[in-house]
């Protein structure tokens, strides 16, 4: 393996400003990384070899031109592929949009681009980011680097297994309800779901449009949130987008290494932990909380009495906008087109194409969702869990009157075999329990690695209020400057 490939982001970007090493080597220690390692991973769709080393060239002819260069120029990264990307297959995961090329950007790949980073490629992911280990895409699953038999955790788990595998220092994903966090925890990777709003939705494709937001990964705290503030920020063609600067999220990375947290009130979750936690997980939660209060913080236990209701709300919730959003796939604009021989008729053609372009688990969510939606049915229950969503919100409001963040494991369990749950939605959705609250409030969320259990690794999850992002990257950079980093991933040694 390639030395460069080891560096962090920040590192490589002040390499390759001092001229140290060019953008095209690193870029190319990355492709031969990913060529070396990823027929086992499968962190990848589609890799952009071509494109990647063009946009290299660009930023060193920039650079022997004398021409200041961004804080992440030349640094390689994986995108999701979720994210439309002019020029690049764009799938979501589904057969329904195999082939498809999109004709435009999203936002967050504009301003990717324009700062200089690097995209290697398109990343795995669950069928439209419904799924929290990867099993679900169409195209097989991811596997997770420190044990090629279990799940990269999902829906992102392509972009959280590129990094963790060091194939790329950094990678978005997309953050339903908890499709990035959930995945860096298992990986042991960094991974910010940001503030509702505070990152541009126009180019993703949509799964559930009051959740849905995209974010970075890291391999540490400051490389995300230098991600972070390339791809945040207004966007007036996305009507949910925060009117509002990124919060100072480097800044604050950058000033909680190695400082202490005198003044800090943590609050540990009481409603996030205890039965059904795994035992290694609640316990490296334990020492992380103690590392927490050396640092000097203040440690207060919260209760978030309607945090037991997340789990069903949002499974009412997300498959009720799933159904309304996927409805666009209907074999007549674009994608996938089945029995259109002349002979049946349009509405046999499009059920034709869902039946064969959607996975088992979008049809499910597409059914809930449609039942939930229906007439007799809405008030009972989408209105119903919209209304928990407003009791959520005000558990947090008042957890935050009493602690400036709070914390609570990323993932009731360690990374799990690959094919142990998929017949189980059940058992699949409960991977979510610490992460739905936040993705339903619409509060800021960052997973930062806090140890191992069955030589697995176990995240720590800080939220913050809203558009407080920051918080979440002072806490994470204390945290993870105070503690032994994690011994490197089984496919990387």
């Amino acid at each position: 393996m390639s030395d460069l490939v080891r560096l962090t982001a920040t590192e490589i970007a002040g390499k390759v400003t001092s001229g140290e090493v060019s953008a095209v080597e690193v870029t190319q220690a990355h492709l031969d990384r990913i060529g070396e390692v990823d027929g086992r991973v499968h962190a990848f769709l589609h890799v952009d070899a071509d494109g990647a080393l063009a946009a290299a060239r660009a930023v060193d002819a920039k650079r022997a031109a004398g021409q200041p260069l961004g804080p992440l120029a030349g640094v390689p990264l994986a995108m999701k592929d979720v994210v439309v990307t002019e020029g690049l297959p764009t799938t979501a995961g589904s057969k329904i949009l195999q082939g498809w090329v999109p004709p435009f950007d999203a936002t967050i790949t504009r301003r990717i681009k324009d700062a200089g980073v690097v995209i290697l490629g398109k990343t795995n992911m669950d069928e439209f980011a419904m799924g929290s280990s990867t099993e679900n895409s169409a195209y097989g699953p991811s596997h997770n680097p420190w044990d090629l038999d279990r799940i990269p955790g999902g829906s992102s788990g392509g972009s959280s297994a590129a990094v963790a595998a060091f194939e790329a220092p950094l990678a978005i994903g997309t953050d339903t309800g908890g499709s990035i966090r959930q995945p860096a925890a298992v990986t042991g990777i960094v991974g910010h779901k940001p503030t509702y709003g505070g990152v541009s939705r126009y180019g993703l494709i949509a799964f559930s449009s009051s959740l849905d937001q995209a974010g970075p990964f890291g391999r540490t705290v400051l490389d995300t949130a230098l991600l972070h503030e390339v791809i945040g920020g207004y966007d007036p063609a996305d009507s949910t987008s925060i009117p509002q600067p990124v919060p100072p999220v480097a800044a604050a990375a950058r000033a909680g290494a190695g400082s202490d947290l005198a003044g800090l009130r943590v609050g540990v979750v009481r409603d996030l932990g205890g039965e059904g936690y795994q035992a290694g997980v609640l316990a490296a939660f334990d020492d992380a909380v103690a590392t927490l209060r050396k640092l000097g913080a203040e440690i207060v236990e919260v209760s978030c009495p309607h945090f037991q209701y997340a789990l069903p709300a949002y499974y009412l919730i997300a498959p009720s906008e799933c159904s309304s959003n996927l409805a666009r796939f209907d074999s007549v604009r674009y994608g996938l087109r089945v029995g259109d021989d002349g002979v049946n008729a349009l509405e046999d053609v499009m059920s034709l194409t869902r039946e064969a372009g959607f996975g088992a688990e979008v049809k499910r969510r597409i059914m809930i969702g449609s039942y939930a939606l229906s007439s007799g049915y809405y008030d009972a229950y989408y209105g119903q869990a919209q209304k928990v969503r407003t009791l959520i919100s005000r558990d947090f409001a008042a957890a935050f009157d009493q602690a400036d963040v709070l914390v609570s494991p990323t993932s009731p369990f360690v990374a799990f075999p690959i094919g142990e749950r998929i017949a189980d939605p059940m058992a699949m959705y409960i991977n979510d329990l610490c992460t739905l609250p936040a993705s339903l409030a619409g509060t800021p969320a960052l997973s930062v690695p806090c140890g191992l259990s069955e030589n697995l690794p176990v995240g720590l999850q800080i939220m913050a209020p809203a558009l407080a992002d920051d918080r979440c990257y002072r806490v994470g950079a204390a945290f993870e400057a105070a503690v032994e980093p994690l011994s490197i991933p089984e496919v990387a040694k």
